[in-house]
C-alpha cells in the first residue's frame, strides 16, 4: 500500500467537505506530473490531506477506493491507454489530531527532495515511506469518522 499527498484549497474543497460528502471523486487535476503520479494510486492506498491557502498544514488522511478513471468532465484516454485527465474516488478516514504545518516539514532536512517541498505547485504526489512514517508519528493516530 502506497500514500500519497494530496493538496487542497479548503475554501474550494477541504477535509472536513470529503468527510460530510463520503466516498468523492477528487477531480481537477490537470497538470501533467500530478497526473502522472495519480494514474498509480490504486484502491487501498492511504492519501495525506493537504491544505493550502491560509492553513498550509496536512490535516487528515483518506483512502483511495478506486484506482485511476477518465474524468466524466474531460473524458478520453492517452497514447498509453490511461485516463488523459484521471480521478479517483476517495473516503475521509480521520482529522489528524496535530495537523502538520508546511514551516516544520520545510525545517526538516529530510524532506529536502520531498515533492511538498521542491514543486510547490504540484498537487499530488507519492510520499516515500520513511517520510510518510516521520509525518505520521507527528500527526498522532487520525481521529476515525463514525
Amino acid at each position: 500500500m502506497a500514500t500519497f499527498l494530496f493538496k487542497t484549497e479548503p475554501s474550494e474543497f477541504s477535509f472536513d467537505d470529503l468527510a460530510k460528502a463520503g466516498p468523492s471523486f477528487w477531480d481537477g487535476v490537470k497538470n501533467p506530473q500530478a497526473l502522472i503520479h495519480l494514474r498509480t494510486i490504486r484502491p487501498g492506498d492511504e492519501v495525506l490531506i493537504y491544505h493550502t491557502g491560509n492553513d498550509k498544514a496536512i490535516v487528515g488522511l483518506a483512502r483511495a477506493e478506486s484506482g485511476p478513471v477518465a474524468d466524466p468532465k474531460n473524458p478520453g484516454m492517452n497514447d498509453r491507454g490511461e485516463p488523459r485527465f484521471a480521478v479517483v474516488k476517495l473516503t475521509a478516514v480521520g482529522r489528524f489530531p496535530s495537523p502538520v504545518e508546511l514551516g516544520r516539514i520545510k525545517a526538516d532536512a529530510r524532506f529536502a527532495d520531498f515533492g511538498l517541498i521542491r514543486q510547490g505547485r504540484l498537487s499530488v504526489m507519492p510520499v516515500p515511506p520513511a517520510l510518510d512514517r516521520i509525518l505520521r508519528s507527528w500527526t498522532g493516530e487520525p481521529i476515525r469518522l463514525r
